[in-house]
């Protein structure tokens, strides 16, 4: 067993995993969500520019934040050096139950579900058997493989999972350029656009109720761009950490964010607000294309998204298991996943008991309810960690970062994202109340873990010392 990663990640290699973990189906989907929950084309438009530069703000930090601690882990070290053990392993555990890996089960089975539109017998109608109610069909079959391929790939190497990364990343930003640009050119309706933006169709006064709904619409847009903080974990995989995760977070969020905002004023540029709001299945883009170039957009939109999302589900699966091998080292999880292969040089282990997580939330196919948990336990540890960066500031007075934000940022983050959280608490409860057990049930874990570790040493240092007699 190997005690470190080996840096081998260039700044471009970490931009990829950025943009291609942030890319997956959102952005084809989600506003038509938005538009139903805000019913104008300019709430929709700041949704995105809301949730945009809160993912700005939050990279900003964790750049600040990467810049002073580059150790192994990302978010989760941030935690245990700034705030506890506890503190961090109760992320790493919300981090393995729901976010990273519920955010997984859903991706693949978004790119089961494309992938049937072209192949149409991975469909969720398709039932492979069936127990009683339960059914299993053959699109979470193809789900199952798809996580299987990609942990497959991604064991193979570092190299392997990055190559596969940059390939996609590549692929599906030129594919949403082409889409701006196929929008631009061929799609926009001047009519269209004055009918959304007419000041009739859009009046509403900016009051609690607007600031309420937006509390919750929010969701959506956040949801599509979650992902960034990933580059963070394999940070001790990365050449100069303290310059080029910073970098890398800036560049990667930047590109995902101008790409986002473009793609929606396309949206409402080509389309009335009332065919994004009944979109077919809600993906947004087909019917975008649709109105381009006639019914053969869903197969073309389908290709599209299907490359997003397995190159999403790659950047996850590459990144989450180093959180889970750092958890594993630190005797806070199963001691096996903190193997590091000496071929590979890989957390073997612990990618493929991510993988083992993810196939049962599939199986299982509740994951649909994980999804909604995911962006409040999220956002509740992202405020956390950036709230944690004034005390990291007094810890390290003499760190000397290469790279530090003005405290506006770290306050813009934590302002916008303590709405969201109470708007959600109150108006979702069904949604976020069991996110929150799920995340408190790491307290009692985390002491027990903590205890057989205690005890486990206790044994060890009395044979050792036994040995000596």
């Amino acid at each position: 067993m190997s005690e470190k990663l080996k840096r081998t990640l260039s700044l471009k290699d970490a931009v990829s995993v950025v943009a291609g973990s942030m890319i997956g189906c959102g952005i084809f989907i989600v506003s038509a969500d938005i538009a139903r929950q805000v019913n104008s084309a300019w709430l929709l438009l700041l949704c995105w520019l809301i949730a945009g530069f809160t993912t700005i703000c939050g990279s900003l930090c964790y750049g600040e934040l990467a810049s002073t601690i580059s150790d192994e882990g990302g978010q989760y070290i941030y935690l245990k050096k700034i705030f506890s053990e506890k503190v961090a392993f109760i992320y790493g555990w919300t981090l393995f139950l729901v976010i990273q890996t519920g955010t997984l089960a859903a991706v693949d089975i978004a790119f089961a579900k494309f992938v049937g539109i072209i192949l149409p017998w991975a469909s969720s109608t398709n039932y492979l058997f069936s127990l009683g109610e339960y059914h299993f069909s053959a699109q979470q079959l193809f789900a199952m493989l798809t996580i299987i391929l990609i942990t497959f790939i991604n064991s193979r190497g570092i190299k392997h999972g990055v190559v596969t990364q940059n390939l996609f990343t590549v692929t599906k930003v030129f594919s949403m350029i082409a889409i701006i640009t196929c929008g631009v050119f061929l799609g926009l309706n001047f009519d269209t656009i004055a009918s959304n933006f007419a000041v009739s169709n859009n009046a509403s006064v900016f009051d609690i109720s607007v600031l309420k709904m937006l509390g919750v619409a929010l969701v959506g847009a956040l949801f599509a761009s979650i992902t960034w903080n990933n580059v963070t974990f394999i940070a001790s995989e990365i050449r100069e950490p303290k310059k080029n995760v910073p970098r890398a977070l800036i560049i990667g969020t930047g590109l995902v964010i101008t790409l986002y905002l473009f793609i929606n004023l396309i949206y409402l540029g080509v389309m009335p607000l009332d065919i994004i709001k009944t979109a077919q299945e809600d993906i947004v883009a087909a019917e975008l294309i649709n109105q381009i170039f006639g019914t053969a957009g869903m197969f073309v939109i389908s290709f599209i998204v299907s490359i997003s999302a397995f190159g999403c589900a790659n950047g996850m699966v590459l990144t989450g298991s180093r959180v889970y091998y750092k958890m594993a080292k630190d005797r806070l999880f199963f001691r096996s996943l903190a193997v590091i292969n000496r071929r590979t040089r890989v957390p073997v282990n612990s990618l493929w008991f991510q993988c083992g997580w993810v196939c049962l939330l599939i199986l299982w196919g509740n994951y649909s309810q994980l999804l909604d948990y995911v962006i409040y336990a999220s956002l509740i540890f992202y405020a956390i960690t950036i709230f944690g960066i004034f005390k990291m500031r007094r810890m390290y007075r003499d760190a000397n970062p290469a790279y530090k934000v003005h405290n506006f940022i770290p306050v813009s983050f934590l302002v916008i994202s303590s709405i969201i959280i109470v708007s959600l608490t109150v108006y979702k409860p069904f949604y976020t109340v069991p996110g929150l057990v799920i995340t408190l049930l790491g307290i009692p874990v985390y002491n027990i873990w903590a205890k057989n570790r205690q005890t486990k040493l206790a044994l060890k240092d009395k044979k050792q010392s036994l040995i000596k007699v």
